[in-house]
């Protein structure tokens, strides 16, 4: 999953406050600060949409029976029961399931087939309630039910199809309405009143924002799970009931967000909802469990399991806190709305009794199965070694087949670099102009509110947008036009070290444009692995012996940086980046490079593998090995052998992808070599001339800050590589010609997210 991708709370403040004194003084049109400003759009006693839930959905409750029955989307709830009682879901054709009403006198059952169902009280004189509908997900509201939902200004509810109220805050700009409309949704507390940083953002480029929080989660009803589809057919609902508003401008709105929210996107437009105009989702994944859950198969307890945690936390009654003092202040909505919540799913247990890929749980989670269902221009950005998701999402740029557009940006950096990167943000901010407000972009209050996220998420000072108002004088027509020339996906080269401007800030010193993913001039480079550490562009002919290490996970660090989350984000940010214990681990580099080699896309260590264990697990990264002395990090990847067994149909030279089936699932014969291919994650670097390309083999961990990896073997066991003519052992990675590249190579240090550190050669 996901870890939380929030500013820091300090972070946030700052933010808040420098933008509010800014919108004070004229930062906004109309000279006045944004109505949606911290304190200023929230009443002392929060109020409630004047909405009903729609009828058909709670049973009426006769005399005898002590409870409540609402029915949802492939759900139903019991509510107001006794606590401990025990009660049946009776289905229409007489089958029935039983369940045990938990403290708060809630029962929900998930997982449900449309259809008509009761509920039957088991006690002395039990009672059956009256039949329910549970809905089906495709069937939707007419769309009067959206038109006749009142959301005004602060923190009020709008209502879903089930009657499950979702908490929301709106902020709106100043100056006279309709306003372009931008909705941020996730299970953070994008509702939270006094979470203003991005309603405070987006008012003061004179949008209106509305933050929005997932059921189960703050102040909304319902129960939580991770992307069930109750929540998809909410972010449905939540679409078109806002797009109905007359303060939203065209009646449709785009999404908008980082990591949760920005991955919420992509599952709420696959509902195609009328009133969505563009998403642009931020720093989001491929596939939930494959690549950040379980990469290469092996439970990432560092950063997934964590987040996983957080979520099930916060989706505890008054789990995140500030529901309780809505709830002092008067609300009786976000106090009922709590009594569902000992229904959640057990997130964690869900990972743990789950180690292989499940269809029926991980397929519904994963964006690039649905993303070919969006039918509206998408912006998506996201960084190669993104510490939190991890880098894998351009697997599927490829699969927005009926996206009308889509402009997609890549770079080194963390996860907070799709939008602290400032030739990112001010793409992004003329693409919610030209597809949500419809208008020529004016970037006058980008200007300043880029430099200020980039300081407050870095510390970088003293910056401008690097291309500034490139669309002055143009009207609407020939501004779109102009946008829609521009390359479907950039690549952002050695970000952090830009010309003019100190190491570590958030600006590339080149990028280059490609017309698809994956790039079409791409070709395919090889270099097989030899004795004594040689990596070559010829193979092996002839006999040679295996290279071999010992594989010790304990002697591996967990990770190369041990700062708080939003230190590694920083302009300055400090890593211990160690090499490999001589004896743990094994590597082969090239010669020096004759001419500069530029990689873009995805790479494959194709090994074949001897172990003295059953299974072992591996990890391989690739660096640069520069004339100076100093080695750069640049990407890794993942995979427990056991689990290597690939699905053919969708592997590529330089992309091996591996099924995780436990049906395919099997051990290392003994005493035989076999062959296993390594997907290491996406990337794009030049290797210049006279630079050695390296790729390492050890044991997971110290590789990639804020991961860890649950190595569920002692390890002690031996690993071994064969590279003779029989059993040719290669890397294979995508390289793309033609690319001019400074001559020089940046500072030791400087480009964002990848360490450097003197090189240690091994000794064979």
């Amino acid at each position: 999953m996901l870890r939380q991708a929030k500013l820091s709370r300090s972070v946030a403040g700052a933010l808040t406050v420098v933008l509010i004194a800014s919108a004070c003084s004229g930062g906004t049109e109309s000279g006045g600060p944004p109505a949606g400003g911290a304190g200023s759009n929230v009443s002392a006693t929060p109020t409630e949409n004047e909405i009903e839930a729609p009828e058909p959905t709670v049973a009426p409750r006769p005399d005898e029976v002590d409870f409540v029955v609402q029915a949802s989307i492939n759900q139903l709830h019991v509510l107001e029961a006794e606590p401990g009682a025990l009660v049946e879901l009776v289905a229409d054709n007489g089958t029935a399931v039983a369940g045990i009403i938990d403290y708060q006198g809630s029962l929900l059952w998930r997982d449900l087939a449309a259809g008509t169902y009761a509920v039957r009280s088991t006690g002395d004189g039990g009672a059956t309630s009256d039949s329910v509908e549970v809905l089906d997900p495709d069937v939707v509201p007419d769309p009067g039910f959206y038109a006749d939902q009142i959301i005004e200004a602060g923190f009020g509810y709008l209502t879903t199809r089930d009657g499950t109220t979702l908490s929301i805050n709106v902020a709106l700009p100043g100056g006279e309405g309709p306003f372009p409309t931008v909705v941020e949704y996730s299970g953070y507390d994008p509702s939270n009143p006094a979470n203003a940083t991005f309603a405070s953002v987006f008012t003061t480029l004179g949008y209106a924002y509305v933050g929005v929080n997932m059921r189960g989660t703050g102040c909304s009803g319902g129960s939580f799970e991770f992307f069930e589809p109750v929540q998809l057919s909410d972010g449905y609902d939540m679409v078109e009931a806002i797009a109905a508003q007359p303060w939203v401008l065209h009646n449709s709105v785009g999404l908008v967000g980082i990591s949760y929210p920005g991955l919420s996107q992509l599952f709420v437009a696959s509902t195609q909802p009328p009133g969505l105009a563009a998403i642009t989702p931020l720093s989001v994944l491929d596939d939930t469990t494959a690549s950040t859950l379980y990469p290469g198969g092996i439970l990432n307890t560092g950063f997934a399991g964590s987040w996983s945690d957080e979520r099930e936390d916060d989706a505890q009654p008054y789990g995140q806190g500030w529901e309780r003092g809505i709830v002092d202040g008067g609300d009786t909505t976000c106090a009922a709305n709590q009594l569902v919540r000992l229904q959640n799913t057990d997130v964690g247990e869900l990972i743990a009794d789950n180690p292989f890929y499940t269809l029926a749980l991980a397929d519904p989670i994963s964006p690039v199965l649905i993303v070919d269902r969006i039918t509206v221009p998408v912006f998506l950005a996201g960084a190669w070694q993104d510490e939190q998701t991890g880098g894998h999402f351009p697997a599927m740029l490829g699969n927005f087949i009926n996206a009308p557009h889509l402009f997609a940006t890549v770079t080194n950096g963390t996860h907070t670099d799709a939008l602290a990167n400032l030739a990112i943000f001010e793409r992004y901010i003329e693409f919610l102009d030209l597809y949500v407000a419809r208008r020529t972009p004016n970037l006058g209050g980008a200007s300043f509110v880029a430099p200020v996220l980039a300081n407050a998420l870095t510390g970088a000072s003293n910056l401008g947008l690097p291309t500034g108002d490139r669309f002055e004088g143009m009207d609407y027509d020939d501004a779109l036009s102009a946008y829609e020339q521009d390359p479907a996906v950039r690549v952002l080269f050695e970000s952090g070290a830009a010309d003019g401007h100190p190491p570590g800030t958030p600006l590339p010193r080149y990028e280059v444009g490609f017309d698809a993913w994956p790039p079409p001039q791409a070709e395919l480079a090889t270099w097989y692995l030899a004795p004594d550490g040689a990596l070559r562009s010829d193979p092996v002919e002839g006999a040679a012996d295996p290279s071999h290490y010992v594989s010790d996970p304990d002697s591996v660090p967990s990770t190369f940086y041990s700062g708080d989350s939003s230190g590694i984000w920083a302009t300055d940010v400090a890593y211990d980046w160690l090499p490999i214990p001589e004896g743990t681990g094994v590597a082969w580099v090239t010669a020096p490079l004759p001419t500069d080699v530029v990689v873009v896309g995805f790479g494959s260590l194709d090994l074949w593998l001897r172990s003295s264990a059953a299974d072992t697990d591996l990890e391989v990264t690739v660096t640069e090995v520069r004339p100076d002395g100093n080695e750069v990090y640049v990407q890794t990847g993942w995979l427990r052998a056991s689990q290597r067994a690939l699905d053919e149909a969708n592997s590529r030279p330089n992309q091996p992808k591996h099924t995780r089936l436990e049906l395919d699932a099997a051990p290392l014969p003994m005493g035989e070599f076999s062959e296993v291919r390594v997907e290491i994650f996406p990337f794009g670097h030049a290797f210049r001339a006279g630079s050695r390309l390296r790729v390492t083999v050890d044991a997971p961990g110290g590789a990639r800050p804020t991961w860890a990896f649950d190595t569920t073997f002692p390890g002690g066991d031996t690993n071994e590589i064969a590279h003779d003519a029989e059993r040719r052992s290669k890397l294979v990675l995508q390289v793309v010609p033609g690319i001019e590249v400074p001559a020089d190579a940046p500072p030791c240090g400087a480009i964002r997210s990848q360490p450097c550190r003197n090189y240690v050669p091994f000794s064979y």
